[in-house]
Parts: structure tokens; C-alpha cells; sequence
């Protein structure tokens, strides 16, 4: 199966309902349902969007103590997809991701600050191209609730944030590309039991 990851991440940090049994929950990624997207000024014509479709990683969510929830993803750099083979293979050279030297790219939350009843902003470190920088997160809970098909507990999310690709040494094409990256993650992640294999997601 298919490694689906970053994202990033972010994704954790409301109580779950009542309905959880345990102050603490972990997530699987629902890899089908999960989404990480970016958007870059190109040229000043458009804002051209783009995807990674391989990661992995999972989500804490503690209900007694929300800001010590926590996510940690991995994206497989080569999995951009800008739905176009020539531009994809340039973002995997060495102006942009250079995956043969870096193959991932990492979310790990650091801090979780509650900013309202269904909100937060997770703060997190993100290594690129080998450069780890701090990125702060804003996080939106959408629902969290028993799926009426798996029966399992889902919990979901959307994400924003914006970066600067030029903080972690990604310079090429400025200022014509654009420098600041909006990231949008739509996230759903599936409570893993005890001894269950996250792999399986």
C-alpha cells in the first residue's frame, strides 16, 4: 500500500465527542479521503496548484489535555503531481524538491494552542531539502463521530497554512514564481485500536 503523507499536518487537536472511550486516541490516515494541496503565484497569471499523493503518518488527539495532542508525517516527495509530466519532473529536480537527494519531506507538531471552540493552531517543524524550519498551522474541526459505515470512530479536519519555500533553500524562479506556498490538507483519520497496524489505513 501505497505511503501517503504531510500532513501536514495538523491535524489533531480537538477533543473527540464523548463518544471515544479513552482520553486518548490515535488516528490512521484515511488515505482516500485525506488531501494535501498547495498553491504558488506563477508569473502573476494564475496560482497554480499542485498535490503529493504518497505519505504516512498518524494523529494524537488527548481530550483531558488537548495542547498535548500531537502529528507526525512523512510525504514522499516524488509523489508531486501538478497533472502534467513535464512540470512534474521538474519540481523533482534539483530547482525544486530534489528528491534522488531528499526522498521526504516531515511534520512534526511541537505545540497546540486552542483558539477557539473548534480551532487551533498547531505549531510544528517542517524539514525540507534538509533545512527544518518552524510552520504554524491553522487547524478547523469538522466532526468527529462513528463512521455510518465502518462503524469505526472518524475524526476530520481542514488545514491551512502558508510557507515560504525560500526558507528552506527552494529559490528558483524568484520573484517571477511566487515565494510564499498556501497549503490546504483535508484530513480524516480512522481511530486505530490497540495492536492494530497503521499501515493498514
Amino acid at each position: 500500500m501505497k505511503r501517503f503523507l504531510l500532513s501536514f499536518f495538523a491535524v489533531l487537536l480537538i477533543a473527540a465527542p464523548a463518544k471515544a472511550n479513552t482520553e486518548t486516541e490515535t488516528y490512521g490516515f484515511d488515505k482516500a479521503h485525506t488531501q494535501i494541496l498547495f498553491f504558488v503565484n506563477h508569473l502573476g497569471f494564475s496560482n497554480s496548484s499542485g498535490k503529493f499523493l504518497d505519505f504516512d503518518g498518524a494523529f494524537v488527539i488527548d481530550r483531558e489535555d488537548p495542547s498535548k495532542s500531537n502529528v507526525d508525517v512523512t510525504i514522499q516527495t516524488a509523489s508531486i503531481n501538478m497533472d502534467d509530466e513535464k512540470w512534474d519532473a521538474h519540481l523533482k529536480n534539483a530547482d525544486f524538491f530534489n528528491v534522488e537527494e531528499f526522498p521526504t519531506m516531515t511534520f512534526k507538531s511541537t505545540n497546540v494552542e486552542l483558539t477557539g471552540e473548534d480551532t487551533a493552531k498547531v505549531t510544528g517543524d517542517l524539514t525540507l531539502l534538509g533545512v527544518t524550519k518552524p510552520v504554524v498551522l491553522n487547524v478547523t474541526h469538522n466532526k468527529s463521530d462513528f463512521h455510518p459505515y465502518s462503524g469505526k470512530m472518524v475524526a476530520g479536519f481542514s488545514v491551512t497554512g502558508v510557507i515560504k519555500r525560500s526558507d528552506f533553500g527552494m529559490d528558483y524562479g524568484l520573484p517571477a514564481v511566487g515565494d510564499d506556498v498556501t497549503l490546504r490538507i483535508e484530513v480524516e483519520g480512522n481511530a486505530v485500536e490497540k495492536g492494530e497496524s497503521i499501515e493498514k489505513k
